[in-house]
């Protein structure tokens, strides 16, 4: 069973920076594709950005473009999502999920969640 665990979640000003961090426990985490989700109350999820296991294929969802970066280091079994210029739009509750694939990632058909950290963007 794999368990992720999200941290570097805060208050930051608008315009400002954070980077989130999705740590694996247990199992190596270059099996799995991984993304980053964000759910504001009251909305749907939304699919924020995904790595595939290897680091070559990378998603962005059009409202984090150029914003956000996603990366990963499988030796320490962790996976980054750097967010700068942040909007208070960006403030939402943020989950890092994985699916085991090989090639690519999507947003859908996640195998394991963490339980989120809370992103709170305002001045």
């Amino acid at each position: 069973q794999l368990q992720l665990v999200e941290s570097g979640g805060g208050l930051v000003q608008p315009g400002g920076s954070l980077r989130l961090s999705c740590a694996a426990s247990e199992f190596a985490l270059d099996y799995y594709a991984i993304a980053w989700f964000r759910q504001v109350p009251g909305k749907e999820r939304e699919g924020v950005s995904c790595i595939s296991r290897r680091g070559a294929g990378i998603k962005y969802a059009d409202s984090v473009k150029g914003r956000f970066t996603i990366s990963r280091d499988n030796a320490k079994n962790t996976v980054y999502l750097q967010m700068n210029s942040l909007k208070p739009e960006d403030t939402a509750v943020f989950y890092c999920a994985a699916e085991r694939r090989y090639y690519s990632c999507d947003y859908s058909g996640m195998d394991y969640w963490g339980k989120g950290t809370l992103v709170t963007v305002s001045s």
